[in-house]
């Protein structure tokens, strides 16, 4: 069972997929919702900048090469093209069809009410799970150096600080989000600079040269099935890059924004991701322990560069905060995006003077509170239970976005081509080979012994849903 089954499943005469309404303008409908577009160009472009880079590229890509060596940037590159493939469908029908709660909206007008209303709130669940898992990971590193502080008390305080940030303003959290993102971008252009002098031989003590590339084992040592097996992994790494489209609705120029964005993911995924993790393999063994820890740190380490790992940790504790803040944004969007067709509580409405919907931001902080209180009380229980119900809920969400986009395409070719000015490549033949390769991976997570447990219950997540909408949808009927 898949989001593709859901998307099937909605072919009753209440859920039949309608025709989508005309064209409006962005800013209309974001004002016609209360929203403020306090997001200025620079905001839109450090949101989808950083959006891709989080915590798991400096510390979680360690794991992923030490299972497959130095074919792992073989796996990224994968993931990252599919990746790029998927965001260019979303921008077609972002810039075509500009509504609030982005691609909620257009699985919803294209795949029907059951299937729009499962993506908004797995997408929404997604998020304030993210909320807990990143205030946690947070207070785990300000611990390093404030042993003494219990990790609840820390966690709780990174969580209200931002929440009280996002409450303020949506250009509150562009800034923040802005001076995140461009200290990580900052740290992967400085990375990448020191370790292509290393691999040039031009740094201190270097012999450079690309032989550890095949120094033990081989370029591929584990073999094809597990450099296969590791892009399903990858794929998560790259979730958030989807974000751009949420706050375009609060963003003075929407259509450029996400065009933009969109236009230069493949200059980011290339450059932050496959030749980060290329000169990783190229500067420490893949054998080392040490990858496995952080392999960023792993490489300043070699290049003997002073307090290597206090700087990791402070950037990797930026990219925690930065996802933080976006998922507390997030949530919020997606939750108030949902009351507008009556898929969420009419009372999450609501706007403050600034135009931030604070009872939907309050909602997914509370249940980010209680999920961090959860991660105290019972971790390897509770805690582990809500981290592995999510695990494959963003690849659920990104089959039914390349779904939509098929049947978008077509409706638009046939009645409004005039709006496609940003366009799919190879439509449809390459349309479609994207939403098999998601199928694929999100096949292969039901079967890989470290996904499996992640699949189920994020199946089992989606089967909550599911179930939900149907309660609703007869205590909804006449």
């Amino acid at each position: 069972m898949s989001t593709g089954s859901t998307a099937s499943g909605a072919g009753t005469a209440s859920d039949a997929p309608v025709r989508p309404p005309e064209p409006t303008a962005p800013s209309a409908d974001a004002a016609g919702a209360g929203l403020r577009q306090g997001l200025k160009r620079r905001h839109m472009q450090l949101i989808a900048l950083g959006g891709v880079i989080g915590a798991g590229l400096f510390v979680g890509s360690g794991v992923v090469v030490r299972s497959t060596g130095p074919a792992a940037v073989v796996s990224f590159l994968a993931a990252g093209g599919l990746t790029v493939l998927i965001m260019r469908m979303l921008a077609e029908m972002t810039v075509a069809r500009p509504a609030l709660g982005s691609f909620y909206a257009h699985v919803r007008e294209t795949l029907g009410h059951r299937a729009g209303f499962a993506v908004g709130w797995l997408y929404w669940y997604f998020f304030v799970i993210v909320v807990a898992v990143e205030a946690v990971a947070g207070g785990r590193i300000i611990r390093l150096w404030l042993p003494g502080a219990p990790l609840w008390a820390v966690s709780l305080v990174l969580m209200a600080l931002l929440t009280a940030t996002n409450m303020v303003s949506a250009r509150s959290y562009g800034e923040f989000e802005y001076w995140f993102s461009s200290i990580k971008v900052v740290a992967i252009v400085v990375f990448l600079f020191l370790g292509a002098l290393y691999v040039c031989g031009l740094w201190p003590d270097s012999t450079g040269g690309l032989a550890l590339l095949t120094a033990h084992g081989g370029f591929a040592p584990a073999g094809v099935g597990a450099v296969l097996a590791a892009v399903v992994p990858c794929v998560g790494f790259f979730t958030g890059a989807e974000i751009v489209t949420i706050a375009a609705a609060e963003s003075v120029e929407p259509e450029r924004a996400v065009a933009d964005a969109i236009r230069s993911i493949v200059l980011r995924v290339v450059a932050f991701y496959v030749l980060s993790i290329f000169l990783v393999v190229a500067v420490v063994p893949w054998t080392s322990k040490a990858i496995e820890v952080s392999p960023y740190a792993a490489v300043l380490d070699r290049l003997a560069v002073p307090a290597a790992g206090t700087v990791m940790n402070a950037i990797v504790l930026v990219a925690v905060l930065s996802c933080l803040n976006s998922a507390l944004y997030t949530s919020s969007r997606m939750l108030f995006a949902l009351t507008r067709n009556g898929d969420a509580p009419r009372g999450f409405t609501k706007l403050s003077a600034s135009g931030v919907p604070r009872r939907a931001l309050l909602a997914g902080t509370s249940v980010g509170y209680l999920s961090v209180i959860a991660a105290w009380i019972s971790p390897d229980v509770v805690f582990t239970f809500l981290i592995n119900s999510y695990g494959a809920i963003a690849l659920f969400v990104y089959l039914a976005i390349a779904v939509a986009q098929l049947r978008m395409r077509r409706a638009l070719e046939r009645d409004d081509p005039a709006r496609l000015t940003l366009r799919m490549w190879g439509f449809p033949w390459l349309s479609r080979l994207t939403v098999a390769l998601m199928a694929l991976v999100i096949g292969a997570m039901a079967v890989l012994p470290d996904s499996r447990a992640q699949f189920w219950l994020s199946l089992l997540t989606l089967g909550v849903v599911l179930a939900a909408y149907e309660i609703r949808r007869r205590v909804r009927r006449p």
